[in-house]
């Protein structure tokens, strides 16, 4: 159980299109907005959890066309996500936009994120603790997964607050915008490889 929390951990505290658009969105909107967006986050990552466990996700995934055009989607937005990263203003904001992310975004965000089911994949399918009653180890994993998984996503936005707060140079905004967009990509590519 210990080692399904360390992976658990490690896993989720990376970046990923999660923590970082949570970051963004503190960063742009500050934290009120935040918690309304993280909370769709964490709705959606447990209802990628469900699909991932009932066996949906790997149904709807086998079907050649679904698989496509959900890859190519969410591959597209991801992308578009990491440009406005890249090339943000002159502070330091992850996502543009007039109006806050809010709850529907978390959840959609979750619905088309890779790593989302990369994660959610390992995690349910390997670090078997309980091998004589699945469903109470389905059950704790649960638990394990989203007692890490707020502390996570909240000290993630944070961290986006944080930097609403900093007056930055352009010159280093650039620098973590950047990062976090090649961080972002790197993620995509390697879920997508997966």
């Amino acid at each position: 159980m210990l080692t399904f929390a360390a992976a658990v951990f490690f896993l989720i505290v990376t970046p990923g299109p999660g923590v970082l658009s949570t970051a963004g969105v503190g960063s742009g909107f500050g934290f009120r907005a935040g918690l309304a967006y993280v909370a769709g986050l964490f709705v959606g990552s447990n209802l990628v959890a469900l699909a991932v466990v009932s066996g949906l996700a790997a149904a709807l995934l086998a079907v050649p066309v679904v698989h496509s055009v959900l890859f190519y989607g969410s591959f597209a937005y991801l992308l578009y996500l990491a440009a406005k990263i890249a090339f943000a203003g002159s502070r330091v904001a992850f996502i543009e936009a007039e109006r806050a992310p809010g709850f529907p975004n978390g959840v959609l965000l979750q619905a088309i994120n890779p790593k989302a089911y990369a994660v959610t994949t390992a995690l349910f399918s390997g670090f078997a603790f309980w091998p004589g009653n699945l469903a109470s180890e389905v059950a704790v994993k649960f638990l394990i997964m989203n007692a890490i998984w707020v502390p996570v996503h909240l000290a993630w936005l944070f961290a986006g607050v944080t930097l609403r707060r900093l007056d930055l140079p352009e010159r280093a905004q650039f620098a973590i915008n950047a990062a976090m967009a090649l961080a972002m990509l790197a993620v995509v590519i390697l879920a997508a490889l997966a």
